[in-house]
């Protein structure tokens, strides 16, 4: 009876979440394909996450796609509900994602990382020539509130230098040393307003500092239509900000990529001639030129486990070889816990994902790897499969044709 209970309990739960995702791929429909900030809520309306989006409308529903890393999964999971805001312009999404982080820190905005790891843009407001600096979360303490007016949390570094050379077509401002007598680089291209020659007074220069503040802070329409009566050309210049160098920078995040994955593999004659494969690709691409066979001298005949170190430690001591980003294994957790514990013996920490084939191919990991590596490998699945078929066509490939790459 009681089993019975909890059979319905269940049941229960999968109808009310079946219910729930069908309401938030609703609220998806009405979404509009333009910039924006969202927010997840879950049962007890506290925000999950925050995010931003060029195309909310798409970004939304990647949310509901298959292959989504897992912490994302667990946190659709969660939600009871999920609204949007349109914005103007990625910019203007980049900063108010970052209010509304700073807000209410939401779980899965901040899971495998603390308010340390963030980035922030300080500028010191009593400064004779005020100027925007990044800093990180971990240095803030060095910024007091009584000078440095601060802005964020910032996710990425790249995103936030970006979006303040985009910004400063519109307010110019210097990063150069005042008063030095000689025109800077950035002057001469319209970038710097002249600190550095005296060309424009400190309580001027600040009337534009105050009106860059006021975009940080998210007051963009009031910054316009203070800008209408008093600047109309910097009014025109911010309603026209062309973003592109951001969007390309938003594309380049959202899909990542590592600079070198290697994948290796073993390959038998008839029990008895091993041979191991390594194959190589750059930022998704092959490098064939890279690949290597190694005949397996000491491990014995049928250890693929064996094998597999003899040829991660013969590697290794090629030190003019370039440093992998990831290495995939073509085995199951035995493998990847056994090559772990050996390779530690040898001072080698190496970033190592397996592939089960016998567990539906599950990704596995060494004890201990951070959720952070876990989810990229996660994003990258069907990369790494694509590394583990090639393994192993070059591995019998290699031993069939007699490569003359063997180590």
């Amino acid at each position: 009876m009681n089993q019975c209970k909890k059979s319905i309990k269940i049941l229960y739960y999968i109808l009310i979440m079946s219910r729930a995702l069908l309401n938030l791929k609703d609220i998806v429909k009405t979404a509009p394909k333009t910039p924006g900030v969202y927010f997840w809520y879950g049962k007890k309306r506290e925000v999950l996450y925050v995010g931003r989006a060029v195309n909310l409308k798409n970004r939304l529903s990647q949310y509901f796609q298959k292959r989504i890393d897992t912490r994302i999964a667990e946190m659709v999971a969660q939600a009871h509900d999920l609204k949007f805001i349109t914005c103007e312009s990625l910019l203007e999404a980049i900063i108010l994602e970052a209010q509304n982080i700073k807000k209410y820190w939401p779980k899965y905005n901040i899971v495998d990382r603390d308010d340390r790891s963030f980035i922030y843009i300080a500028i010191n407001q009593k400064a004779e020539y005020p100027k925007p600096i990044i800093i990180r979360g971990q240095d803030i303490k060095k910024f007091p509130s009584q000078a440095y007016k601060l802005f964020g949390p910032y996710q990425s570094y790249k995103l936030v230098n970006s979006a303040l050379r985009l910004i400063r077509r519109v307010f110019p401002y210097s990063t150069c040393t005042p008063h030095q007598d000689k025109a800077c680089f950035d002057y001469q291209i319209g970038l710097c307003p002249g600190a550095c020659i005296d060309a424009i007074s400190s309580k001027e220069y600040k009337k534009n500092i105050r009106k860059l503040i006021l975009l940080l802070s998210g007051e963009r329409k009031l910054l316009l239509k203070k800008l209408e009566k008093e600047n109309p050309e910097q009014a025109r210049a911010l309603q026209h900000l062309q973003d592109v160098s951001l969007l390309n920078m938003e594309e380049d995040l959202r899909q990542p990529r590592l600079k070198r994955i290697e994948g290796y593999d073993i390959s038998h004659l008839t029990g008895k001639e091993t041979y191991a494969s390594m194959v190589v690709f750059n930022n998704g691409e092959k490098q064939s030129s890279d690949y290597r066979l190694f005949k397996i001298k000491d491990a014995p005949a049928g250890d693929d486990e064996r094998a597999l170190l003899e040829a991660l430690l013969r590697r290794f001591k090629h030190e003019d070889w370039p440093r992998p980003d990831m290495i995939m294994i073509d085995g199951g957790s035995p493998q990847i816990s056994f090559l772990n514990r050996e390779l530690s013996k040898h001072n080698l920490i190496l970033p190592l994902v397996g592939i089960s084939k016998f567990g539906g191919d599950k990704l596995v990991f060494p004890r201990g790897v951070k959720q952070n590596f876990k989810d990229l490998a996660s994003l990258l699945k069907p990369a790494l499969l694509q590394v583990r078929e090639e393994a192993h066509r070059f591995a019998n490939y290699g031993r069939k044709k007699g490569t003359p790459k063997i180590r």
